[in-house]
């Protein structure tokens, strides 16, 4: 049919063209160019005759001819062409010789390509005249165009697709939803080719179109996103202004339904059931419960909440951002024994309420959960919950200061026990009746030492320890007024000897350990002792204060310099305690201003004079006596060991020359009588072991008969040399082991003491007499130097006596 149409539309456009060219014919149009004549110009002659020039008609061709022979498009002609062949035409410009020919003869041009106006709508040529010999112009060029005809080729098309759309649900009718537009390359100003209607092809019972803008409304006001969320409607554009024979083109439009709050929550179950166990801390979830929603988005955001009173109490309902569920959750501790089985109410509304749809219903539901609390073996619980209690400080070990009582909750009823947590009550002030609760004194009480007492309280089932529970107690410790009061410090006060009468000298306060309910009142009053004291008067100022002013006109300090001022302090009680302060009072001398100058006490004197830095000084200055009387004592106590031992190691200093008779009793310079001593000590140490008696008399012969001999030593078969052996060896093994220390002892023999003399010796030492009948007694009129030596031989010769008796 489309290709019917087409062809009676060629008719047309062909009878139209022809109809043109006959009235072309009838007429000569001259165009503008270089070959028209012009006022003026010199081409004009003189006998008015004009310049011949171009002669053609208008030149048109129709769009998309499909013919097999040229399309003819026009003819140019000069006036001057009288037909006989002499002239050329030629043309030249857009589409000259490929689209366009031109009968070089005739001057009759055609088109040889099929064109398309959407494509070019015009063509610009030139025409030339030239003689056919000299090939010269016979007319200047002159421009014309060729207009391409435009025929109604093209179909409307939608070139903004795909579209899509959106529209509320529930919309009224007629509600706008979107615009479309279709395009038509066709000439809007040449017939009706490009004039395009809308209209609806698919979707017309739910949407229309306004064929001349292309908007589409809805065309009922029931559409429903649950029922149907989207529809596709094709919308198609005609031209020709819909006529019979115009073109169309179509597009698909999708149009989707959006959500609005017009659908309440549902609950699925009208009834819910829970359960927990009686223990359940607060906060603990019990379950979740969701109501539905037909709608999406925000439109499906709901919250919940507890309707019922009972309900509300004891749960909490909380709503999940994320689900949208209810979550139930304990809000008040349960209690099997008390309560089984919670029925809740529990209503979910929407949270945003579009108001245009109030009247659809009211946007809430109600469900009902029951929640069965499961019953569980528990732990005693303290009853009442009081944590407070109080005792008197002089309360006697063993007083009771308060009870605690404890039940088991559940329907058994066990019997409870009770104990006091020892870490809190470690120095055991508190004891506990494990089967009564009563919480005692185990010390005595001291407020001013600890005014208040925690101790956690322990109840626990009879049967089964684990089932323990504890409780925090606060004892408060109450006062008594068992401190009395006392002076805030040792109070001394300075007063000058020119003192008025009536002049304040010390203000006094004291302390009190105790803290009465009613507040501390203190009295004042100057003791017993101090009654007929004349100097000094003691004012009550009754804000807890006193004040010491003088009562004599001047004080003498060289008659007595200090005043021992003793003070009755008393409280309110009750009891009334009381003590005595005694406040030293000191005569000083002051100047004309009453500055104190000096007083008879050195350490008074002391601190008011020495700056700190002379005290700075002095103590440094001790600092250092001390230490050098420390390195003295030092230095003689190392020096005085060193002697030691070189006189107990040193067996060298054992050889002592003593052929030199010294300078009698009264010389006590000319010998070191230490190694001497130290060898008659050695020799009473070995005189214990055995050892030769003195000799029995000496010769005859000796002048010196009157003398008398010392006992001679001699080896003896049974002496034992082990103490010389064991300290050789010492000595050996102690220089093997140290590399460092030279041969320092060394062992030498004495046996052989030379060849015999011709005088006799004058030694004793070869007497064997073991029974010496010599006194020694007169060694002891010898002198301080010859004590040790009679009190060995002397002590000696009386052993002997008594053996022999």
């Amino acid at each position: 049919m489309a290709k019917g149409l087409q062809g009676f539309s060629w008719t047309m456009l062909l009878l139209f063209c022809a109809i043109q060219e006959l009235g072309a014919w009838a007429m000569h149009t001259a165009v503008e160019g270089p070959g028209l004549g012009q006022p003026g110009d010199p081409a004009l002659l003189a006998g008015g005759r004009v310049k011949r020039g171009w002669v053609w008609n208008q030149f048109f061709v129709v769009e998309e001819y499909t013919g097999t022979e040229p399309l003819y498009v026009g003819k140019i002609h000069s006036d001057s062409d009288e037909g006989d062949g002499s002239i050329k035409y030629t043309i030249s410009g857009e589409g000259a010789g490929t689209i366009f020919l031109i009968d070089e003869i005739t001057g009759d041009i055609h088109a040889t390509e099929r064109l398309d106006r959407e494509q070019k709508t015009f063509y610009t040529l030139r025409a030339q005249a030239r003689d056919r010999q000299t090939d010269q112009l016979l007319e200047p060029e002159s421009e014309f165009i060729i207009k391409v005809q435009d025929i109604n080729d093209s179909e409307p098309r939608f070139l903004e697709g795909p579209y899509i759309g959106s529209v509320a649900e529930l919309s009224p009718i007629g509600t706008s939803v979107m615009q479309v537009m279709a395009s038509d390359a066709d000439d809007p100003t040449y017939g009706s080719s490009a004039r395009v209607v809308y209209s609806v092809l698919e979707g017309e019972q739910h949407f229309t179109v306004d064929s001349k803008t292309g908007v589409i409304r809805t065309a009922v006001a029931d559409l429903d996103r649950e029922t149907q969320d989207r529809y596709e409607v094709v919308i198609r554009a005609t031209d020709m202004a819909g006529q019979l024979g115009g073109l169309s083109g179509s597009t698909t439009v999708t149009i989707v339904v959006t959500d609005v709050n017009d659908n309440p929550p549902r609950f699925p179950q009208k009834m819910y059931q829970f359960s927990i166990v009686e223990t359940a801390p607060v906060g603990t979830a019990i379950g979740r419960v969701k109501a539905e929603d037909s709608d999406v988005g925000e439109n499906t955001d709901m919250t919940y909440q507890v309707k019922d009173e009972e309900g509300v109490e004891m749960f909490k309902v909380t709503t999940d951002s994320n689900t949208q569920e209810a979550v139930i959750s304990v809000q008040k501790p349960l209690d099997y024994e008390s309560k089984k089985v919670h029925t809740v109410v529990v209503e979910a509304l929407n949270k945003f309420v579009d108001p245009r749809f109030v009247d659809l219903g009211t946007f809430r539901d109600q469900t009902i959960v029951r929640v069965s609390v499961l019953d569980v073996d528990e732990p005693p619980e303290f009853r009442p919950p009081s944590n407070l209690m109080e005792v008197q400080e002089d309360a006697h070990v063993g007083s009771v200061v308060g009870i605690v009582t404890a039940l088991d909750p559940d329907t058994a009823n066990h019997p409870v026990r009770y104990a006091i947590d020892r870490s809190t009550d470690t120095e055991r002030i508190f004891d506990i009746d494990a089967n009564t609760g009563a919480i005692v004194t185990g010390k005595v009480l001291d407020r001013e030492t600890a005014g208040w007492h925690n101790i956690t309280v322990l109840a626990m089932e009879a049967d089964n320890h684990s089932q323990v529970s504890r409780a925090s107690l606060r004892i408060r410790i109450l006062d008594v007024n068992d401190n009395p009061p006392e002076l805030a410090t040792p109070y001394e006060a300075a007063v000058c000897e020119d003192a008025k009468p009536g002049q304040l000298i010390q203000t006094i306060s004291v302390v009190d350990r105790d803290e009465p309910q009613s507040g501390h009142r203190f009295y004042f009053t100057l003791a017993p002792e101090a009654t007929n004291n004349h100097h000094f008067s003691l004012l009550d100022i009754k804000d807890n204060t006193a004040a010491v002013h003088t009562q004599r006109m001047g004080f003498n300090r060289q008659e007595q310099d200090v005043y021992l001022l003793p003070i009755l302090v008393v409280d309110s009680g009750p009891p009334a305690l009381s003590s005595t302060g005694t406040l030293t009072i000191r005569i000083c001398g002051c100047d004309s201003n009453g500055a104190i100058q000096s007083c008879n006490s050195t350490a008074y004197v002391m601190s008011a004079t020495l700056s700190p830095g002379a005290l700075i000084a002095l103590l440094v200055c001790i600092l250092i006596l001390v230490v050098l009387v420390l390195l003295i004592l030092t230095l003689k106590r190392h020096h005085k060991s060193h002697l030691t031992s070189e006189d107990d190691e040193d067996m060298r200093d054992n050889v002592i020359k003593y052929n030199d008779e010294g300078g009698g009793e009264q010389d006590t310079e000319a010998y070191d009588m230490s190694a001497l001593r130290s060898l008659y000590d050695f020799s009473e140490i070995k005189g214990g072991d055995g050892g030769g008696g003195p000799g029995e008399g000496v010769p005859s012969g000796n002048p010196a008969s009157e003398l008398h001999a010392l006992p001679q030593w001699v080896q003896s078969p049974d002496l034992d040399f082990s103490v010389f052996r064991d300290y050789i060896c010492k000595k050996v093994e102690q220089a093997d082991e140290d590399l460092s220390v030279p041969p320092y002892d060394s062992f030498q023999t004495y046996a052989f003491e030379g060849s015999d003399s011709p005088v006799p010796s004058l030694s004793s030492i070869n007497t064997w007499s073991s029974g010496s009948e010599q006194d020694f007694s007169y060694l002891g009129v010898w002198g301080p130097r010859f004590r040790q030596l009679a009190a060995l031989y002397a002590g000696r010769r009386g052993e002997e006596d008594s053996e022999e008796s």
